[in-house]
């Protein structure tokens, strides 16, 4: 990934989607934010504990920094529901502006930033850049179970007109192999998903998001993986499973 630097804040992004100058898009750090311990410092999450006005400060410099997008937030809940953000939506007063509880967002329309908050999971950008349409998936282990990458997909697909194969896909920072340990995971994970067990209870779910990009049409060229474990980085990003009590950092992206 690419490391850059605006208006004090750190962020990553894609090569495969820099290269597109519709996209604006980042993977922010938790640091140069507002946040006291143990949320320092750009703590975006509104329900982990965090003085509120501190995470709206946060917002607001993460909105600057990425051109003054509107910014869609979600209710995540580990499930597999997609929103879909069209002009219908946002003319029947449903967004942006109020919370809907889902895991993954689509849109078409530019001047829209669709938000999602991290800790371990996994942020899955993806974009067409042949029907201009964006993605922004929440990804953790019940997501990957429950392929809310396919899901989305095939939002895209049935909703947007996408063809699969022309998506361009990137897993952001998020807890890697090295650390995905399950002690439990023969009651946790289905069986199907125990081939991906690298270790002794460790697993590598970013080989399973990668074949469910694949497996729904996704060009295996077209796919790049951060490769950042949140967990060994987590001076860098938040880590729920590295310190419990923790914020929530930012992965956005949206078309100018």
């Amino acid at each position: 990934m690419i490391l850059k630097n605006k208006n004090g804040l750190s962020f990553y992004q894609f090569p495969n989607f820099s290269r597109f100058r519709e996209i604006i898009h980042g993977v922010f750090t938790r640091e140069s934010g507002f946040s006291k311990p143990p949320f320092n410092c750009l703590n975006i999450g509104l329900n982990v504990g965090d003085d509120v006005k501190n995470v709206h400060k946060n917002r607001r410099v993460i909105l600057e920094c990425m051109d003054g997008l509107q910014p869609v937030f979600l209710k995540q809940v580990h499930g597999t529901a997609v929103i879909k953000i069209d002009e219908q939506s946002i003319a029947s007063g449903g967004l942006p502006g109020r919370y809907l509880e889902g895991d993954a967002m689509v849109t078409s329309l530019p001047g829209i930033m669709p938000v999602i908050q991290v800790a371990d999971c996994q942020p899955v950008f993806l974009f067409d850049p042949t029907g201009k349409v964006v993605a922004n998936i929440h990804s953790g282990w019940q997501g990957s179970i429950k392929n809310i990458i396919g899901h989305t997909i095939n939002c895209m697909s049935v909703d947007f007109d996408s063809r699969p194969s022309d998506i361009i896909a990137g897993v952001g920072p998020s807890l890697g192999p090295c650390c995905a340990e399950f002690r439990n995971y023969r009651t946790e994970i289905p069986k199907q998903f125990w081939k991906y067990e690298i270790g002794n209870r460790y697993f590598d779910f970013w080989s399973i998001s990668r074949d469910q990009l694949i497996a729904a049409g996704v060009l295996p060229e077209n796919i790049s993986i951060s490769g950042i474990c949140t967990f060994c980085s987590s001076d860098l990003f938040f880590s729920y499973r590295k310190e419990v009590t923790t914020g929530r950092f930012a992965a956005v992206i949206g078309m100018a």
